[in-house]
């Protein structure tokens, strides 16, 4: 069979992952197996692949994956989100780009054209995904508006409502004037920004006195309804009882007592406008102070401003600072600092609006979903996210659940005409509930309309676990049954509060569970200068051209190599290619053993017994590393370890010791279990590098259709002879010893060299002979009781290694070397020595770790007694 000289990972990619749907290896079905399940984040419907992307999905690949391999029934949930205001957005920018004006068309026109542009757009990121070679349950795909998930979330407004969690109010919402709909506080992102702070004097009615307010939002002065101060301030106690006139309209409002004011903070005095401020409005109420809207949907001055009708909020800031000037009210302005909120989908600054929006109640919802968290019933990793989920489940505010749009799931609430209203599925129930409650029988569909609001995006994702198992609609059924809860969930910390305490706090609503065991949160993706990876900055390169240029396996351990869990990655394109790179050495590594000749008739030799009894005890051990990295989601650490092992154990060392000499043939036993060496290696590297991991292990041996590494087994970690592990790290040292007398003598590999050791207590074993000899091309070794005089020398542990170069050795640069070696442990001991000295140190370090002190003590003391020994011999 040829083999390529090169690894080509775009046919093979493609050729793989074409075989794994064709065997339905990705779907799963309840059966009696362990089930493992993983639900996708899903990503919005307007996406395309990005790097934040790439890491999430190659973690939950690895766990899938692996989970099969441990022979677990493993369940890998695609899907993606309908979000509302991303999606409505690219649409009325579609159409606005047509000429076509949203306002101009029907709820049921726009929707159609959402619809459309769904359709086209809404499956790319799911199909960019197979290049990566997730593994997902493709049959079992979602969408958050499709028809069952769809139903679920209107079902549980409808149980919320009628439980009395849900329920109407006006309140002050951050309202989006691009968007023109409310958004959760957690959809708020604060900026620093360099502002003005505007000082502005109000008239007292009836004097010639005035007082003076400090203000960053001078137009919304046009909005007050009050001035107040602080009960205790005694600057302001002449005030009490009094009215001022505000500025260009000469309103007459109230001075009003409240301690909310911070009598260090401007002037002391504070302008009250309830409708623009959330703190003004709850004084507001306090004080039932009337309240003035002076802001359109859209962010202009309203016809309540009596001035500046229809004009931009940030223009009319301009604006109205000349006017109060020539009013004689503005005193001065000053450079301030503040932090603006800006809306997360649309980036404009938010505005504090008084709007009747629909809102669910959380107090009595979050705390079984805190409990769980604070007792590890979920469990995150890593654990400094649990400090983040307390402070917000324990200060958590009711929930403003409506947007102002058309795309997204239209609440179930319907108005009579007198403005009465029921709540439904259906439009169908929604009448027949209408008729009860009016007692008209006479009601038809045209007396009742629908609320023109939809829900939350995140009001339908916060039931993903549940939903994409139908468990709302069917809650019995064999789906839910088997794979709720979840297992493992890879998010990013950032939607901690939008979507993972969601989902908790749901399924202990309606599941009363958990919905996943753990939480696995990445790190936000960022280049070298620490800026956060987006299209705007120009900063992020195209995953798929990545792909392209590094294959998949190369691109997906790059994304590892940098990545611990919780903290922010450093992408570095270096590493993808760091990736490739070694893709390539497993491939040369298999090339290397598939050219050798096999000979029946030979004998194993001695060193290939030896080097493979190490290996397997070395494989044994990473392992159980591996799996204890799993346990722990260390999933870098896991993929470093199989990196080490692959590029030192399996390739450096292994293949070099059983490696034949040159055009000579291997023995069958030895070429047999290396394959099956090599057989292990793959399956544990196959999570982490799913295509060339297929690719060698199908070429490895003869295979039959239906077969794959991907439904082979995960291998056990055996038995782990530690002296084994030990006696042959004492033969690399050796080995590298004699490699350095080469190198620095300019001894060429082909001579073969004599050596002498010197045994200890430690740092040789005879049994490892024939392995030094092999690999450091030794003619013999001896032992000898004492140093040999002249000879370049080495030491591993307590024993010494020598070889006598006669007339080739430099005996001023090796007595030079040695005494500078002699130097370092002196300096090393001292180091060892002043911890040791150290009664702190010594009573309160663990017992372990002082004895390893000591042990470095012993060491470094028998070393610097025989280089002193070396030293002498050579002067």
């Amino acid at each position: 069979m040829e083999i390529p000289s090169k690894y080509n990972p775009v046919e093979v990619e493609d050729k793989w992952y074409q075989y794994w749907l064709k065997q339905n290896y990705f779907h799963s079905e309840p059966d009696e197996r362990e089930p493992y399940t993983i639900v996708i984040p899903p990503p919005n419907v307007t996406g395309v692949l990005h790097m934040g992307h790439m890491l999430n999905n190659t973690i939950q690949d690895i766990l899938v994956r692996r989970a099969r391999m441990l022979g677990k029934n493993a369940c890998w949930v695609p899907g993606t989100d309908h979000a509302s205001i991303a999606t409505e957005a690219k649409v009325v920018a579609k159409l606005k780009g047509e000429g076509i004006a949203k306002k101009d068309l029907t709820r049921e026109e726009f929707l159609k054209h959402a619809w459309d542009w769904t359709d086209k757009h809404g499956g790319i990121i799911l199909e960019q995904l197979k290049k990566l070679g997730a593994s997902c349950d493709w049959e079992r795909t979602c969408f958050t508006m499709d028809e069952a998930r769809s139903e679920s979330v209107i079902k549980v407004f409808v149980d919320l409502y009628n439980k009395g969690l849900v329920y109407r109010g006006v309140r002050m919402v951050n309202w989006d004037p691009q968007a023109k709909t409310a958004v959760s506080d957690e959809e708020v992102i604060y900026k620093e920004e360099q502002s003005k702070l505007y000082y502005v004097r109000y008239q007292i009615e009836g004097e010639d006195d005035y007082v003076t307010i400090a203000t960053t939002r001078p137009e919304t002065i046009l909005g007050d309804t009050a001035v107040c101060v602080n009960p205790e301030d005694e600057r302001f106690k002449h005030l009490k009882g009094k009215r001022v006139l505000v500025p260009l309209v000469n309103r007459s409002v109230p001075v009003i007592m409240d301690d909310y004011v911070d009598m260090e903070f401007g002037t002391g005095c504070l302008k009250i406008t309830p409708a623009h401020d959330i703190n003004d409005y709850e004084i507001g109420m306090r004080h039932n102070l009337e309240t003035i809207d002076t802001f359109n949907d859209d962010g202009t001055l309203s016809e309540k401003a009596q001035l500046l009708v229809g004009v931009d909020r940030f223009e009319a800031r301009k604006q109205i600072i000349p006017m109060l000037e020539d009013a004689g009210n503005l005193v001065k302005e000053e450079d301030y600092k503040n932090k603006v909120g800006y809306s997360e989908r649309t980036d404009v600054v938010i505005e504090p609006k008084l709007s009747a929006q629909w809102f669910l109640a959380m107090e009595k919802l979050a705390k079984p979903a805190l409990e769980a968290v604070e007792s590890d019933d979920v469990e995150f990793h890593p654990k400094k996210f649990k400090n983040l989920y307390r402070h917000w489940m324990g200060n958590v505010k009711d929930w403003c659940i409506s947007r102002q749009l058309w795309w997204g799931h239209q609440i179930p609430v319907y108005y009579l005409a007198d403005g009465s209203f029921v709540v439904a599925e259906t439009a169908e129930k929604a009448l027949e509930a209408a008729k009860e409650k009016t007692g008209n029988a006479q009601l038809t569909m045209a007396d009742l309309t629908q609320d023109e609001d939809v829900l939350d995006t995140w009001a339908s994702s916060w039931l993903w676990p549940i939903s994409v198992f139908d468990g709302i609609n069917d809650p019995n059924n064999k789906d839910i049954q088997y794979y709720y809860p979840t297992d493992d969930l890879v998010t990013a910390p950032e939607i901690i509060f939008f979507w993972v305490a969601r989902m908790i706090i749901a399924g202990y609503e309606y599941r009363q569970d958990k919905p996943f065991k753990n939480v696995y949160f990445t790190g936000i993706v960022r280049d070298k200068l620490r800026r956060k990876m987006s299209k705007s900055l120009g900063n992020s390169p195209d995953p798929l051209d990545l792909i392209k240029q590094y294959g998949a396996d190369g691109v997906r351990v790059g994304m590892l190599l940098c990545s611990p869990a919780g903290n922010d990655l450093l992408f570095d394109e270096a590493l993808t290619e760091q990736g490739r790179n070694f893709t390539a050495k497993i491939w040369n590594s298999f090339r290397l053993i598939k050219g050798w000749e096999v000979a029946g008739f030979l004998k194993q030799p001695e060193h290939s017994r030896l080097a493979l009894d190490w290996f397997n005890h070395k494989l044994n051990e990473q392992i159980a590393i591996i799996n204890d990295h799993f346990e722990k989601f260390r999933i870098s650490d896991a993929l470093m370890t199989v990196y080490t092992t692959i590029r030192d154990d399996f390739s450096s060392w292994l293949l070099e010791v059983v490696k034949p000499a040159y055009q000579q043939p291997i023995d069958q036993k030895t070429y047999e279990e290396v394959l099956e060496a090599l057989d292990k290696v793959l399956r544990i590297l196959h999570p982490f590098m799913p295509f060339i991991s297929e690719e060698i292990w199908q070429l490895l041996r003869e295979r039959q259709d239906g077969e794959s590494i991907m439904i082979s087994q995960w291998p056990e970690a055996g038995v782990v002879d530690a002296s084994v592990l030990n006696d042959f790290e004492s033969v690399k040292e050796a080995i590298a010893g004699i490699r350095n007398i080469r190198n620095n003598n300019n001894l060429p590999m082909k001579d073969q060299l004599e050596l002498k050791i010197q045994s200890g207590d430690k740092g040789y074993n005879q049994q490892y002979d024939s392995v030094i000899a092999k690999m450091a091309n030794l003619s013999a070794i001896n032992l000898v009781n004492e140093e040999v005089k002249g000879a370049a020398s080495f030491r591993v542990y307590s024993s010494s290694y020598f070889i006598d170069l006669g007339d080739l050795i430099d005996a001023e640069e090796e007595l030079k070397k040695l005494e500078e070696e002699l130097k370092y442990t002196q300096g090393f001991l001292n180091s060892v020595m002043k911890k040791l000295s150290n009664e702190r140190f010594v009573s309160g370090a663990p017992e372990a770790v002082v004895a390893k002190e000591k042990a470095k003590q012993a060491d470094a003391e028998a070393k610097i007694k025989v280089l002193q020994e070396q030293i002498a011999n050579l002067k």
